[in-house]
């Protein structure tokens, strides 16, 4: 079994220094230099519009000021691991999803404002685009972790039961993300394990894509991603994981670099993760 060592976390700090966002540095320092979660969330804080949402490129691939659903996303995703789930954010984020929500109940996956600043070519919608399973499962399943009361969640989970519960549904490898966020958290335990036994063969089927390892699906022990692969696939997928740190110490993503400054976003951002997910797997020594 191959373990990541002082040196190589040290090597990761280097490139984080380097070459990441502020917000990115921050989270790395929170989570394996014992920093406080403070500048974190000030630096999230640069990215919230007044309309409670997120843009100015927190999701590194929609560089607009306007606030869209996947930003927001990310953000809920740095107040959980700044573990400040209470935090007035979180209740401005779930409104700010209200004023979005499509009539079928869910959220985009991307907004109209996104053809009035530059995205990468994939981010793609209609003037009046519909509801999602991604991303409204992965936010009303980070709204359910964060235990938000706010009234949004009742009509977007039952948005998410509905679609799930659909026996023509062909998920694409981002759906089963959502659908694993979105089973993982919410409340109604018995419904959600009814739901991803039926779904689990779908589910693993479609878990699989040219930039996506098992790792992005399972990135900690527990939760239903962990459950769709065999112990031996997750052991092989981390141990290519630490073999895939790069000589400058940080990990690179798979996904088309449509602008320069992408890739070094897009490192940061994920060599925090590919960590997170080692040590979470006890894959990180002293």
């Amino acid at each position: 079994m191959r373990t990541l060592h002082a040196t190589d976390l040290h090597r990761a700090w280097e490139f984080m220094r380097l070459n990441a966002r502020l917000i990115d540095r921050h989270r790395f320092a929170l989570h394996f230099r014992d920093a406080a979660p403070e500048p974190l969330l000030a630096a999230l804080a640069a990215y919230e519009n007044p309309d409670g949402g997120y843009g100015h490129a927190l999701e590194p691939d929609l560089r607009g000021e306007a606030s869209q659903p996947v930003p927001a996303q990310h953000a809920l995703d740095v107040l959980h691991q700044a573990r400040a789930g209470d935090h007035p954010a979180v209740d401005r984020i779930a409104g700010h999803l209200a004023a979005v929500t499509a009539p079928d109940g869910g959220v985009p996956f991307v907004l109209p404002t996104v053809h009035d600043a530059p995205h990468a070519p994939w981010w793609q919608t209609a003037d009046d685009p519909p509801g999602a399973i991604n991303p409204t499962a992965t936010l009303a399943g980070m709204l359910h972790r964060a235990r938000s009361r706010h009234s949004w969640l009742d009509t977007a989970t039952a948005f998410c039961w509905k679609h799930l519960e659909n026996p023509d549904t062909d998920p694409g490898p981002y759906d089963v993300l959502a659908t694993l966020t979105f089973l993982d958290h919410v409340p109604d335990r018995d419904r959600a394990e009814a739901t991803f036994t039926r779904l689990r063969d779908t589910l693993t089927h479609h878990a699989a894509s040219d930039h996506h390892s098992v790792l992005d699906f399972a990135p900690a022990p527990g939760g239903y991603g962990h459950r769709l692969f065999a112990a031996d696939a997750i052991g092989d997928a981390l141990d290519a994981l630490i073999d895939a740190q790069h000589d400058d110490g940080g990990w690179d993503v798979d996904f088309l670099i449509w602008t320069p400054v992408t890739r070094p976003e897009w490192r940061g951002f994920i060599t925090v993760e590919r960590l997170r997910t080692l040590r979470a797997y006890d894959r990180l020594k002293p």
